[in-house]
């Protein structure tokens, strides 16, 4: 009553709704006087949208009610279907119930089907089962014939047999291991085979590299059997993920046995290239070397042309045998470099690793390019083992240098000993092998460095240098033996003068050739690094030729000191010829002096005249002669200035290839024997005073002597001259080279000078 109520009243609030629009409608249609005329055209067009509406209405009312009609009925079907479904699981269930013994009695029936099924796969697989023996045999001769294809598909048919024997009882039974092992004892001979025909397949890829030149179808034909395998491999691993069967021997694994043979054989070829040891030949490292760059860059070139066209792409054979190449020599070289290698070895192995195996000799050959990438090639000995190896021959090679040197030296001072002069150079000059056989020394072992790197090459230099400067420390001692042995007994050696010549010359040729050898293998960045050690050296060598100069000049004035002896005493002032035998010496040893090399040959010219002249004052200043009156002290005098001139000509012409002033010292002389010469006492002073303004180094004992041997000299005057030339000390200027500070007045003359 209240859900008809409820629909009622919406109904009637439809009603109402529908007149308020129709009137809304009608104003709107309305508005306008003239709009009245067409009342009855507005009645009709509504009247005809009215009947349209509800002609809709009523089709749409009755699709819904036959759609209601449909439903009802096939709802009434299921209904009834549903019984008929309940009722006859009822009937099954109650079947069951009562057939449950009757199935228990049916497990012979059951046996007789497993036992059916088994018989036809025996039937179907008969004739294979009964030619297995045949099958085997034909295999075995195919194998041994060399036929390995047609060997292999026989193979593949036995196993193919057997595997499908084997997982059918798998299938059925898997409980039945003894079926199994009778169907595997049966075909037992195919994993023999199977092993027979992989032999056969590893001795072909054993000798890949010559069979791909010589019968290349055989190797394509063990790459094709390989293939085969890999097939088989897959797809019993995709079915034993339905099964889980696997047959016997599988997976073989085929390809990766192949590259396992490929990587011993690899190495076995590495191995297997030494000839020679140690004892039997010095250079059989450089041999094992030469014979393994060789046969790698022989056979890179024969994979990369010949072998890559008989693998497939994805094999990456050429890749991969680069790879088994580039680890076994590594091996190789981590091997060798353990052993007790000497220095020379150790450059030889460096040498190869670091710049042979990567050079156009070996990888970075033409004929390996693009494949072949030197760039991207790992180092065949780790840089700590590259570092020991080093060390080792920096080690050995300082041990050598120092022997080396030594020997050198020894040998060097046998010559010195010889009766015969040393050989002289291109240019005259006295010298000996011993520079040259050093620096070549220094030469060959740089030169190895180098091929090794650079900066085993500036090691090299520092260390050629170090040694050099201790091995001429132990030349300079070497050299004072030397002089002092002869100075014992001037008789032996019979060529002292010309080899201490050759030594002094020695010390020349040293500088040259460290400065060349520098130039030629220091890199400017490293230069200034290792020019520190060469002032050293330089002072050294210096103080070598000074001592040898000094030396020879040691000689010469052992033979002039009897003539030295003779000046300034009464037999020279009645005409000694002392002057004339010291000029002649001098210019007869000069004219040995003449094969030392120029920078110590001025040198010593410049002090031969110094020291002449000092001689020759020192006798001034012996007062061995006092003269008794103005003519002797005149005589005296010109007899000196004569003798200054004799030697200002000697030295000039010694020195005229040096541009060297001869005159100064020989001045010094003249000096003196100005105030020997003065006639007039009252001007003593006044030329003492030149002569000390001339040369500030000269002392009052110089003075009192000069004044001694004038013999005029009054007690009062000497006292006034000395104490007026103590008042005023003169300054000496910058470039004055002194010569009276060498000159000592004996002590008893000096304490009767001023008596």
């Amino acid at each position: 009553m209240c859900k008809d109520s409820a629909c009622f009243l919406t109904m009637k609030e439809t009603d109402l709704e529908a007149v308020a629009t129709a009137v809304q409608r009608v104003a709107g249609m309305l508005q306008r006087p003239d709009q009245l005329d067409k009342v009855e055209q507005y009645r009709r067009r509504e009247a005809r949208k009215k009947a349209s509406v509800e002609a809709r209405l009523k089709a749409a009312i009755q699709s819904q009610l036959d759609g209601v009609r449909t439903g009802l009925s096939q709802l009434h079907n299921a209904l009834n279907d549903v019984k008929d479904i309940q009722q006859s699981l009822a009937d099954v269930s109650k079947d069951w119930r009562q057939s449950i013994n009757t199935i228990e009695s049916l497990k012979d029936v059951k046996d007789a089907v497993v036992q059916h099924s088994q018989l036809a796969a025996a039937v179907e697989n008969l004739k294979n089962i009964f030619s297995v023996p045949e099958i085997v045999r034909e295999t075995q001769d195919l194998i041994e014939q060399g036929a390995l294809l047609q060997a292999h598909r026989k193979l593949m048919d036995l196993e193919c047999s057997r595997d499908g024997l084997m997982c059918e009882q798998y299938r059925m039974d898997s409980g039945n291991k003894r079926d199994m092992t009778l169907i595997h004892g049966y075909f037992g001979s195919t994993q023999g085979l199977s092993d027979e025909l992989a032999k056969q397949l590893w001795m072909v890829l054993q000798r890949s590299l010559v069979t791909v030149r010589r019968d290349p179808t055989l190797l394509v034909s063990v790459v094709r059997i390989i293939e085969r395998e890999e097939k088989i491999d897959r797809r019993i691993l995709d079915r034993k993920k339905q099964t889980g069967f696997v047959p016997p021997g599988r997976p073989k694994n085929w390809k990766e046995k192949m590259f396992a043979i490929l990587d011993r054989t690899v190495t076995t070829r590495i191995e297997g290239t030494q000839a020679d040891t140690r004892e039997s030949d010095k250079m059989w490292l450089v041999r094992h070397l030469e014979i393994i760059r060789k046969y790698v860059l022989d056979d890179l070139i024969v994979a990369k042309n010949l072998m890559v066209q008989c693998f497939p792409p994805h094999y990456e054979i050429f890749k991969n045998l680069l790879s088994m190449y580039h680890q076994a020599l590594s091996t190789r070289m981590q091997d060798l470099a353990s052993e007790d290698l000497e220095a020379n070895e150790i450059v030889s192995l460096l040498t190869w690793v670091l710049n042979t195996y990567t050079s156009t000799e070996m990888m970075g050959n033409v004929e390996l390019a693009p494949e072949v990438d030197v760039s991207a090639l790992e180092p065949l000995l780790s840089p700590n083992v590259v570092s020991e190896l080093l060390d080792t021959y920096m080690s050995t090679l300082t041990s050598n240098i120092i022997a080396w040197l030594r020997k050198a030296l020894e040998t060097d001072k046998k010559d010195w000993s010889k009766e015969t002069e040393p050989e002289a150079d291109q240019d005259g000059y006295y010298q000996t092998t011993l520079p040259a056989i050093v620096f070549q020394m220094f030469e060959q072992n740089l030169q190895v460095a180098a091929q090794i790197s650079e900066d085993l090459k500036t090691k090299v230099l520092v260390l050629c240098l170090q040694q050099m400067n201790s091995f001429l420390s132990r030349y300079k001692d070497e050299a004072q033996l030397y002089k002092e042995e002869h100075l014992r007994n001037r008789q032996h050696p019979h060529c002292y003068v010309q080899y201490m010549i050759a030594i002094i010359n020695n010390c020349q040729t040293f500088k040259e050739s460290i400065i060349s050898l520098k130039r030629k293998y220091l890199k400017t960045e490293a230069e200034e690094s290792l020019c520190l050690s060469q002032p050293s050296m330089d002072g050294v060598l210096d103080a070598i030729a000074k001592e040898g100069c000094s030396s020879l000049l040691e000689e010469v004035f052992l033979d002039l000191e009897q003539h030295l002896n003779e000046l300034m005493t009464k037999k020279w002032l009645l005409g000694s010829n002392a002057v004339d035998i010291i000029c002649v010496t001098v210019e007869d040893y000069f004219n040995d002096f003449a094969k030392i090399k120029k920078p110590y040959k001025k040198r010593m010219t410049a002090e031969a005249h110094r020291r002449v002249v000092v001689e020759y004052l020192r006798a001034v200043m012996q007062k061995r002669i006092s003269f008794r009156s103005a003519e002797e002290r005149k005589e005296g005098a010109e007899k000196m200035v004569r003798e200054a001139e004799q030697l200002r000509f000697l030295f000039r012409k010694l020195a005229s290839g040096f541009g060297e002033d001869a005159d100064g010292h020989c001045d010094t002389i003249v000096a003196v024997a100005e105030v020997i010469k003065l006639t007039d006492p009252s001007l003593l002073y006044l030329e003492v005073s030149t002569l000390v303004s001339k040369y500030p180094d000269i002392r009052d004992d110089h003075i009192g002597a000069l004044l001694a041997l004038r013999g005029d000299a009054s007690r009062d005057m000497k006292q006034t001259i000395m104490e007026t030339l103590e008042q005023g000390p003169m300054q000496a200027s910058p470039n004055y080279v002194p010569i009276f500070k060498e000159i000592v007045v004996p002590s008893l003359n000096v304490a009767k000078l001023l008596k």
